[in-house]
């Protein structure tokens, strides 16, 4: 039964004591299996997490406890530490605690006030931060992020054939895998703080123009964003299935069966290649317990089904290529603005240059995790579907239920787990249930008190309201709202609807293809979706505070992706 705390639960600390769900849900949006959270995220990425904001110059080591409170878990959701985020902006020149709220919160009515506290403020922090600020405004290429890409494909290639694997070489597996997800994350926290410099000054001087709404613009077609290949290489396998009538009969006839209806095209060898490099994408990538393309074949023919619906007008590289020419006219412009102020536009230059490498940055250092925690996934699977012939499992998958103490354990003697396993995945369905406090304010609330999502008391919206959230991707764009929270079954999504969801990640990217305009309920300006749309060029909002619950599906929506509104037009 469950109880009170879910099992891998933390307590806020002394010093750590604010948590948000901001920015978390669009890394994990639901509950983190039990395994999934204490392999790979307490014993590699928090970890990580913990070694990036020292080494970027925030923290120091002793700072932290232990385990270093860079992330929370409650109720089994994943939380940022608002206390981490606040103190980056208390010890970084020129920023301050109030401004990290504003960009987390804009003015949520539960953010706790930041209080300041006597270990706080830190000149020496805050002068190594300042040479970590010259260092990211450079532009120039931070190697550490394209070296790791390298060791994340070598773990991709030096994969054996898991089959022939004995079950404790299983878990070596895994094991010899877990250290790169604390040097990788130490860099995606790189990325991610640099990423947030160069935009953050293109904000301020256009906004010193007059000129707020292009600022978005600037982000647009930078090009050189790995998840944004993801689409590449989809759209040309739907264009592949388009061109052959012997391949679209076999889609028109149905998804079932479809991998046998295309077994021995063109296809085939195509989309092996397409699961070698891009397998370990999915939904909820973030957690070893989804599943991603490699896993679940019927994701990606899902996906080529809405995609080859499109005409070649759609192409992920036209869209690009207007993306990244508007870009450079506006640019153009404001340079000709800056002209007689030879500070403020090396200023300019500057800002431009370091946002191109640092927001690609972001997306590969992701990337670089996300393949080799797959890795992971691919053992605990192979792991899980054994257990499950023996009959020691109910099905592959419950083996995430196990916490990483347990592994040793369970390898020797599977069956004395089977009763706990189950036991434990009945209270887990039971947290999906759950709203998540959006604020953690010193202690957790117990799970009895947490709202049930059947229960949330969520508001639908009119005709003639206005929603605001982030602006993240410019333009405008009208059309038919349509709900999706799985991006396994985009069928209800045709060309130009409004794609509204809780949070996208790469296995998101080819519904952008199809969709006139993104909205989300998390996210910000270097959030997935936010750079993709970018990239494909179509408006996008995030951060609208419960969209998928207060927006109908097929209202009329009006998106404007520079200003950060979404216009309800008309209600069904």
């Amino acid at each position: 039964m469950l109880g009170e705390r879910w099992i891998t639960d933390r307590v806020p600390t002394e010093r750590f004591a604010y948590y948000t769900r901001a920015n978390a849900g669009e890394v994990l949006a639901d509950p983190v299996s039990p395994l999934g959270w204490t392999f790979c995220w307490e014993s590699g990425i928090v970890l990580g997490c913990r070694d990036g904001f020292v080494s970027f110059g925030v923290f120091d080591p002793d700072e932290y406890g232990d385990p270093p409170e860079t992330f929370g878990l409650f109720g089994g959701y994943f939380y940022n530490s608002l206390t981490q985020a606040r103190l980056m902006g208390v010890r970084m020149p020129g920023a301050s605690a109030e401004a990290i709220d504003a960009a987390y919160f804009d003015e949520h009515p539960d953010v706790p006030p930041y209080v300041e506290e006597d270990w706080h403020d830190s000149p020496e922090h805050a002068a190594k931060l300042a040479e970590t600020m010259g260092y990211v405004m450079s532009g120039v290429t931070h190697r550490p992020v394209e070296d790791q890409k390298e060791v994340a494909r070598a773990d991709r290639d030096s994969r054996p054939d898991l089959s022939t694997l004995s079950d404790a070489d299983l878990l070596a597996r895994a094991r010899a895998v877990q250290p790169h997800l604390v040097s990788f994350f130490e860099q995606h926290v790189w990325a991610s703080l640099g990423a947030s410099l160069g935009p953050g000054a293109l904000q301020a001087i256009t906004a010193e123009l007059g000129r707020p709404d292009d600022a978005v613009a600037l982000l647009t077609g930078v090009g050189d964003v790995d998840s944004a290949e993801i689409a590449g290489h989809l759209w040309e396998l739907s264009r592949t299935v388009r061109r052959s009538p012997e391949l679209t009969a076999a889609f028109d006839a149905g998804l079932d069966g479809l991998s046998d209806r295309t077994a021995g095209t063109e296809l085939e060898p195509a989309l092996a290649e397409f699961v070698y490099v891009h397998g370990s994408r999915g939904p909820n990538e973030w957690d070893p317990a989804a599943d991603t393309y490699e896993t679940s074949p019927a994701l990606t023919f899902a996906q080529l089904d809405v995609m080859r619906r499109q005409d070649d007008s759609a192409s992920p590289r036209a869209a690009f290529e207007r993306g990244a020419a508007e870009r450079a006219r506006i640019a153009a412009e404001i340079e000709v603005a800056l002209a007689g102020d030879q500070e403020a536009l090396d200023g300019f230059r500057a800002a431009m240059a370091s946002s191109a490498v640092w927001v690609a940055a972001r997306e590969r250092s992701k990337g670089n995790n996300i393949r080799s925690l797959h890795e992971t996934r691919m053992a605990f699977d192979e792991l899980g579907r054994r257990a499950t012939s023996h009959g020691h499992l109910a099905h592959p998958k419950q083996i995430y239920m196990l916490v990483e103490a347990e592994l040793d354990d369970f390898v020797a003697d599977p069956a004395s787990l089977t009763s706990t396993l189950a036991e434990r995945e009945a209270d887990f369905a039971e947290l999906g249930k759950l709203v998540p406090p959006f604020i953690v304010n010193t202690v957790c609330p117990p799970l009895s008190e947490w709202k049930r999502r059947d229960a949330a008391g969520i508001i639908s919206v009119a005709a003639g309201d206005s929603l605001r959230g982030v602006a993240c991707s410019p333009g405008t764009a009208t059309g038919v709202a349509r709900i999706v929270l799985d991006a396994s079954d985009p069928s209800a999504l045709e060309p130009g609807d409004i794609l509204v969801t809780r949070n996208t990640d790469p296995s998101w990217t080819p519904l952008f293809l199809a969709a006139g305009a993104v909205v989300t309920n998390v996210g910000a300006l270097n959030s997935h979706a936010s750079i993709v749309s970018r990239e494909l060029g179509i408006p996008c909002v995030a951060s609208v505070a419960d969209a998928t619950d207060r927006i109908p599906d097929g209202a009329t929506l009006t998106v404007d992706g520079s200003a950060g509104t979404v216009s309800v037009d008309a209600v069904p």
